[in-house]
């Protein structure tokens, strides 16, 4: 069974509570999704350790329940 939007924003939200995150649904298949996750928390960080967050945060369903997200991370502009 696909994940929900919703429920890949309140995961990533859940670890990353002060994130604003965007979810799309790029094929409406509930299996393809691009995600745009802004976060303090990514400060001093490399992209792909940005990347490594926001996937820790799906908890091992990438890949599995969630067949592919296409990333955008960044942080927030003072």
């Amino acid at each position: 069974m696909p994940m929900d939007a919703r429920e890949i924003e309140a995961m990533i939200r859940e670890a990353l509570p002060d994130a604003k995150v965007e979810i799309r649904d790029l094929a409406g298949d509930g299996d393809h999704y691009a995600a745009t996750v802004v976060s303090a928390a990514f400060k001093g960080k490399s992209r792909v350790q940005q990347h490594q967050m926001v996937y820790g945060a799906l908890q091992g369903r990438m890949g599995g329940v969630l067949h592919a997200l296409a990333l955008t991370t960044s942080v927030p502009q003072d």
